[in-house]
């Protein structure tokens, strides 16, 4: 099983994502506040969009 994105709102009221692994496990921790759904959702498919890109090390 592949893993989930966890949409929720914060206690301040904001949509906010993170990244669950099949076993319930937190793999990506909580995104950034977004005041709608639609552009908590936009990130979300922004991430998975370029997932596949390198990894910096600074």
């Amino acid at each position: 099983m592949a893993g989930k994105w966890e949409l929720y709102t914060d206690k301040g009221g904001e949509y906010r994502f993170r990244l669950k692994a099949s076993n319930g496990q937190v793999i990506a921790l909580a995104s950034e506040g977004y005041t709608t759904k639609a552009a908590a959702l936009n990130g979300i498919e922004s991430i998975r969009k370029n997932a596949g890109s390198d990894i910096e090390e600074l």
